[in-house]
């Protein structure tokens, strides 16, 4: 029977996208930063909801819209209470808004600068293999090999090779995974059978314990 260590990891972006707009204090193209406040603005019974974003160079404001001329009784109930209370978890998951950004900008910076917090899911004594699951609450530009390979203390080589090998294996399972941008809900297995350093070594890098 295979004995597992599970842990989940929790990859947070510390940099929200940034747009690049037409600046009309700057008078050209610059990144944008969301402010992190919404704008209202009531009409009768239909609303128009913006986030302001700030340039980064003047600070001059651009208003990306949410949704315009929104009957009230077609929105959500608990989105109209974040929007009017400016709720702070609502805002920066809009944030990470790409869709609704790439089509109100030319171009959007993303960055690849996260924290991520490492809690044991399940522990088996004598575990012999290590289960990795990635939440991913917000989209990251964070390639999956980079970010196995700076936390778990190993060349991108070594871990191609293991790969290859099927030592480590991913869910959902495809060639090119390891080269894509980190998903929520993607199951990282590594059989560490033959890994002496398993109890110390290994569980320390997964779990974000000291070495």
């Amino acid at each position: 029977m295979c004995k597992t260590l599970r842990v989940r990891w929790t990859i947070i972006p510390t940099i929200a996208p940034q747009p690049w707009i037409v600046c009309g204090g700057c008078g050209g193209l610059r990144a944008f930063r969301s402010s992190g406040k919404i704008r209202l603005n009531a009409n009768g019974r239909k609303l128009d909801a913006w986030l302001i974003y700030k340039c980064l160079v003047c600070e001059s404001t651009w208003n990306r819209p949410i949704f315009e001329r929104r009957n009230l009784r077609d929105i959500d109930p608990m989105i109209l209470d974040a929007l009017q209370s400016n709720d702070p978890d609502w805002v920066r998951a809009e944030t990470f808004n790409l869709d609704a950004l790439r089509r109100k900008s030319q171009r959007v910076d993303e960055f690849a600068e996260c924290d991520i917090a490492k809690e044991i899911r399940h522990e088996t004594a004598g575990w012999t293999s290590l289960e990795i699951e990635l939440l991913v609450p917000f989209p990251t530009n964070t390639r999956l090999d980079r970010l196995l390979a700076s936390e778990l203390k190993m060349s991108r080589s070594r871990l191609q090779a293991l790969h290859q090998q099927g030592v480590c294996r991913m869910e959902p399972n495809r060639a090119d995974i390891m080269r894509r941008r980190i998903r929520n809900g993607t199951l990282v297995m590594i059989d560490l059978a033959t890994e002496a350093e398993r109890e110390h070594f290994w569980k320390a890098l997964a779990t974000g314990a000291p070495l």
